[in-house]
């Protein structure tokens, strides 16, 4: 008896379930792509606008409205080219193992980044760039995976860490010039989002190998089960001895020695 494999399934078929992950990455990357390229756009468009205008002011009613724009403004070349690789990389993995929880968790990770930086920011300051949305998706990946702690969720999570660990950092002053505060609210908001929104993508289909069908089988034919110990016959019964005898030995009627020749002098 053979499992039943369904023709639609990809962990039964190579071919299928290579074709279902490059399909996943490919969406997922090319939606970080056309995001990257939104950002190198508002950039070269610097300077037919008031980019402080459009940044966070903290505590301020007209600063506001940065909470909505500054994740689309960087201050230099280096800053845009930083965020773009985290993009690329975060919203990648992100979007390519948890698709739905990530459209669900961007309004999230956008709104906190900048209400962190507009609460906790200093009065008269001005926080711009998308480091605390990409903060609020490596935090949104960390904890999926200390949450739903499946192979592709705790590989995701893996993944992360090794190229942003840094991020458990940054969400603390740290450096002059860098807006910690809207690194805290992104990734306070990740963390947010990985619980509102863990159970929304199902487990991703997992290659199956053949050893497994054969346990399967195996559980599954009686005949290849070992009998009982009651069941086995016995073939051979150690003869009875008395307690403590090793080996019998019997006793020797007395004989006498015969005589010795006198010494000779």
């Amino acid at each position: 008896m053979e499992p039943a494999h369904h023709p639609d399934d990809p962990r039964y078929d190579a071919q299928a379930q290579g074709r279902f992950d490059r399909g996943r990455i490919l969406r997922a990357l090319n939606l970080s792509l056309a995001f990257v390229l939104l950002l190198v756009l508002v950039y070269s468009a610097h300077g037919s606008f008031d980019v402080a205008r459009y940044a966070v002011t903290p505590q301020s009613l007209d600063g506001l409205l940065g909470v909505l724009t500054a994740p689309l403004l960087h201050g230099s070349v280096e800053h845009l080219a930083a965020n773009a690789v985290a993009v690329l990389i975060l919203g990648t993995l992100a979007g390519s193992v948890y698709p739905r929880a990530t459209l669900r968790a961007l309004p999230l990770l956008w709104l906190g980044s900048g209400l962190g930086a507009w609460l906790l920011g200093e009065a008269g300051s001005h926080h711009l760039g998308g480091s605390g949305v990409t903060h609020g998706l490596g935090f949104l990946v960390f904890m999926l995976g200390v949450l739903r702690r499946d192979r592709a969720a705790i590989a995701a999570g893996m993944i992360g860490f090794l190229f942003y660990g840094g991020m458990l950092l940054t969400v603390l002053p740290h450096e002059a010039g860098v807006s910690w505060q809207s690194h805290l609210g992104g990734a306070l908001a990740g963390v947010l989002a990985a619980f509102l929104f863990r159970r929304l993508d199902p487990e991703l289909p997992r290659k199956r190998y053949s050893w497994e069908d054969e346990e399967e089988l195996a559980a599954a034919n009686d005949e290849l089960e070992p009998p009982a110990p009651q069941d086995v016959p016995v073939l051979w019964h150690r003869p009875e001895q008395r307690r403590g005898v090793v080996l019998r030995l019997t006793r020797r009627s007395a004989v006498e020695s015969p005589p010795r020749d006198p010494p000779s002098e």
